[in-house]
C-alpha cells in the first residue's frame, strides 16, 4: 500500500498486464468466446483504463484467480491464450520481470481488486473539462495500468477528486502531456492539501459525491466525455 499523509485512501496504478495482450479482449471478443463456451463467462471481467472510462466502453479480460486456474486451463480457448502469454514472456529474455512471471501466465503481473467498489481515475485527462473525471465502478471490474484505482475508498474521497479545488491543484504540481494533465498518484494526490476532517466533513463530501452520480444517471447514457464536454 501507499502511504499518505492522512486517512484519504491510496491510491495506485491499476493491474499490469505484463506482455498478457492474449488475457485482454474487445467486446465483441468476449462475447463470441461465451457464445461457443458458456463456462467463459465466469473468467470475464470488464476491464477499464483511463480511454475506456472516460468513453464508458470497457474492453473486457480473462481474469483467472489462483483457485481457479485448474478449471479455467481446461477451458481450451482459454488455455491457448494462456500459452500465448507464456511464449511472449518467454520471449523478452532481457527482462528480469517477464521471466519471472513466465510461470504464472494465466493471469496480469499484478491482481488487484476490490471487495465492495473501486474509484477510477483517468491518468490522462484533457485540460478544458472543468473538473477532473473520477467515478465508482462496481467491484467486477479491473483496473488497466493506464489508469489510477482506490479500491474499496469511502466516497468523500471522489468528493475530493472531483473539486474544483482538486482540479487547479494538479493544474498547478503536475506535468503535461502536450496540453492535457498527467495525473500522478504522488504528486496529485497524497500532496493534496487536506485539513483534518471530522465526521461531519465527510458526511458532506459523501453527500456531494452521491448527487453527482445522481446527476450523471439522469443524462444515462451520456458518458463522461459527453457530460464533461465544455
Amino acid at each position: 500500500k501507499i502511504k499518505v499523509p492522512d486517512e484519504r485512501t491510496p491510491m495506485q496504478f491499476g493491474n499490469h498486464p505484463y506482455y498478457a495482450n492474449d488475457l485482454m479482449l474487445k467486446p465483441i471478443e468476449a462475447r463470441q468466446l461465451i457464445g461457443q463456451n458458456p463456462q467463459i463467462q465466469k473468467f470475464i471481467r470488464p476491464l477499464y483504463g483511463s480511454k475506456e472510462f472516460i468513453s464508458g466502453t470497457p474492453r473486457m479480460c480473462i481474469w483467472i484467480k489462483e483457485e481457479a486456474k485448474a478449471e479455467a486451463q481446461a477451458i481450451n480457448e482459454i488455455h491457448r491464450r494462456i500459452k500465448r502469454v507464456e511464449a511472449a514472456r518467454k520471449e523478452v529474455k532481457n527482462d528480469i520481470q517477464a521471466q519471472k512471471l513466465v510461470s504464472t501466465p494465466y493471469r496480469f503481473r499484478d491482481q488487484y481488486e476490490a471487495s465492495k467498489h473501486l474509484l477510477v481515475v483517468p491518468i490522462v485527462s484533457s485540460e478544458n473539462r472543468p473538473y477532473l473525471p473520477v467515478g465508482v465502478v462496481d467491484s467486477s471490474a479491473i483496473i488497466h495500468n493506464k489508469a489510477f484505482a482506490l479500491y474499496d475508498a469511502p466516497l468523500w474521497n471522489m468528493a475530493l477528486i472531483a473539486s474544483r479545488m482538486h482540479w487547479v491543484w494538479i493544474g498547478t504540481v503536475c506535468v503535461r502531456l502536450r496540453t492535457d494533465f498527467s495525473y500522478s498518484n504522488t504528486l496529485g494526490w497524497n500532496t493534496f492539501p487536506l485539513p483534518p476532517l471530522t465526521e461531519k466533513n465527510k458526511e458532506d463530501l459523501i453527500a456531494c459525491a452521491e448527487e453527482i452520480m445522481i446527476t450523471r444517471e439522469r443524462h444515462f447514457p451520456a458518458t463522461i466525455a459527453d457530460l464533461y464536454d465544455p
